[in-house]
Order: C-alpha cells, then sequence, then structure tokens
C-alpha cells in the first residue's frame, strides 16, 4: 500500500507515470488505497475549480448511425430500435428550454447520421449561436474530415467530444468494425485540438477483452493529448449487440480513474458520467467525490429520450432529466458542492499541446 501510495503522490507532483506505473496502481488498488487517491483528487479539483460542478443541456438529436461498434445498442444493425432525428426546431426547443433552467453549454450528441451534411448541421448551429450568444456550443457526432470541424467551428460551435474509447489498435479493433480505426479516430482529435476546439476524449472501463497494459496506454495517450475535457465510464453491455452477455465495467474502477485523471491532468473537466448514475444510484455523486466537476442533465425531448439506449438500463427520467434541476442541486450539494451557472471553459489552456509532425 505504500508503495502505491507513493505513486500517487508522484503523479500529484509531476503529472505523469510510465507505463509500468500506471499498470502497478491499476492492478494493485484496494480501498485504502482508494481513498487516499480521492482525497487527493478532489484537493486538486478544489485548487482549481473550487467547489463549482458544471451542467451542461444534453441533446440527444439522432439515433441513427452509419456504424456498427459491436457494443452500441445504436448500432446500424440493430433492427429493434426505434430510429428518430430532431428537426432544427426541436433542436432550438430544447436550447430554450434549457436557456431557462440556466443551462449556458449545449451538447448535442448523436449518431453518425448522414442526414445532418455539413451545411444541415452547420446551418443548426449557426441557429444556436444567433440565439443564445452567451452559450457554448459542444458537438459529439463522431468522425468527420478536418473540412468539416473547420466549417463547424466556423458556425460557432466551441468544443467537441469525441472518446478514443481504447488507444491499442488492437484491442480497438476488437470492439470496432475493419471500417474503423484507432488511429484514424486518433487524428481526428488532434485535428480538433488545431482548429481550436476545446477538445474532450476519453474511453470506457472494462470493456471486453481490456487489460490493465490497455488503460495504461490511454493515461499515457491522454498525457500526450492533453485535451480539454475527459469522459470515462463504466461498459455496460446493450441486449441487442454481439456484447450482450459480457460483463459490465466496474464502479470502483471507474472511480480510481477518474482520480487518476484529475491528478494526471489537474485543470481538465471531467465528467460524473449518466452511466456512473446507471450502475450505481449515487454513481454521480461518487464521481464527484473522486474528482469529477461535470454532471450532463438530459435535455432531450422526453418522448425520445429512451430511444437513445446506447447501453441497457441508461437513466433518462429522475435527477437525470434536466426539468429536475432541484433534485441534481441538492444531490451536488449533498456532497459539499454546488451548481454553478457559467459557461464553465476548460481551465486546462494554459499549456498547449505541441503538435509532432506525426500529427499533422
Amino acid at each position: 500500500m505504500k508503495s502505491l501510495n507513493k505513486l500517487i503522490d508522484k503523479l500529484a507532483c509531476t503529472h505523469a507515470l510510465s507505463k509500468e506505473e500506471w499498470v502497478q496502481l491499476i492492478q494493485g488498488r484496494d480501498s485504502e488505497v482508494s481513498e487516499y487517491l480521492f482525497s487527493l483528487a478532489r484537493r486538486t479539483r478544489e485548487k482549481y475549480y473550487g467547489d463549482d460542478v458544471y451542467i451542461r443541456g444534453l441533446i440527444e438529436f439522432t439515433n441513427y448511425c452509419k456504424n456498427d461498434c459491436l457494443y452500441c445498442g445504436i448500432r446500424r444493425s440493430n433492427t429493434h430500435v426505434n430510429r428518430y432525428r430532431l428537426t432544427k426546431e426541436e433542436i432550438l426547443s430544447c436550447c430554450y428550454a434549457g436557456y431557462e433552467l440556466g443551462f449556458r453549454t449545449f451538447v448535442l450528441q448523436g449518431g453518425e447520421d448522414g442526414y445532418y451534411t455539413d451545411p444541415v448541421l452547420e446551418d443548426i448551429v449557426k441557429s444556436i449561436h444567433t440565439s443564445f450568444p452567451d452559450c457554448a456550443i459542444t458537438l459529439s457526432v463522431g468522425e468527420r474530415s478536418f473540412e468539416s470541424y473547420q466549417r463547424l467551428f466556423d458556425a460557432g460551435a466551441n468544443r467537441y467530444l469525441l472518446r478514443h474509447e481504447t488507444y491499442n489498435a488492437s484491442h480497438y479493433a476488437r470492439l470496432h468494425p475493419p471500417s474503423l480505426s484507432a488511429a484514424h479516430r486518433q487524428q481526428c482529435l488532434w485535428n480538433l485540438k488545431k482548429i481550436g476546439y476545446q477538445a474532450g476524449t476519453g474511453f470506457m472501463v472494462g470493456s471486453p477483452y481490456q487489460t490493465p497494459e490497455n488503460l495504461a496506454e490511454d493515461m499515457l495517450f491522454l498525457k500526450e493529448l492533453n485535451p480539454h475535457m475527459v469522459g470515462i465510464g463504466p461498459f455496460i453491455p446493450h441486449h441487442d449487440t454481439p456484447f450482450s452477455g459480457e460483463r459490465a465495467g466496474t464502479l470502483d474502477l471507474t472511480l480510481f480513474l477518474l482520480a487518476l485523471i484529475r491528478l494526471l491532468l489537474p485543470k481538465v473537466l471531467l465528467p460524473a458520467t449518466t452511466a456512473l448514475g446507471t450502475i450505481a444510484p449515487d454513481g454521480r455523486e461518487q464521481g464527484i467525490l473522486a474528482g469529477a466537476n461535470v454532471v450532463m442533465p438530459n435535455l432531450s425531448p422526453g418522448n425520445v429520450r429512451k430511444d437513445y439506449a446506447l447501453y441497457d438500463n441508461k437513466i433518462c427520467t429522475g435527477a437525470e432529466a434536466a426539468e429536475c434541476i432541484k433534485d441534481l442541486e441538492q444531490r451536488i450539494h449533498s456532497v459539499g458542492c454546488h451548481i454553478a451557472v457559467t459557461r464553465g471553459d476548460s481551465l486546462n489552456t494554459a499549456e498547449e499541446t505541441q503538435f509532432s509532425p506525426r500529427h499533422s
């Protein structure tokens, strides 16, 4: 235990570990080591963000997707999904409702849906930007070309979320169809940073075939990329996917990695995700106690929330629903924090990543 605490102290001081040290920490963790780590992670978050927790209004605007990722409930091959697309007017209506509730960031998330071409999505982004000039616009719509990302940035999008899912190419290939590659996904992230987005990435915890070495490589990639936000969550199987019978990721490992990321990238924005709240009733509160400082309640129309089912039993009502902001405030207050009604921009901007030739 003392040796692991020394590694945690080293991470807190230097914000870096070797691959072997990451593996040692991940494999050797126990409850005492975790509590020590969580206390340092909370202290680090408080140093830069105080007790603020930022809220983002999540709008899941399409569950069509051209991809066939083996873990995803809205994968192309799943014929049991009730597919939907929101119109520009419906999306703007969600934004108006969210603005009244105090949201100053809107997150447009969807599958890789060919209906939303650059002109269509550009028009939606411009309309939101014109209607809510004091708000940040975050997109999470998968892999697109450099030119597409640039157009959407010029239209008013400020942030982009694209989980790399797993850094290791072989592991990535076991989770995705041959048309997708780890290298291309990572290149998209470098492109987003080059354009000027506040870029967010992340990975699944406990996905099929994942090893501690895979997770160590994820941490090394986070250090190299130096993103503005990192979203991680436990793998949760969906009954209509090839991974329906696989074991879910665990709460304890997800919380442990959240806290490690807080020490690795002290100024990063770190969400307590919906998946955390799905595997444990107080999962998001535990995430905040492990160093997280973002939550993303759902602003999508009530009649489609259940259809954006990336995994089984996803919560879409209660404190997850944006209308229940008072309940969410109470939950966050119960762990010593409060909701900050601001854009909540990332502070992880002072030390910009240098773009090496292989990422150009």
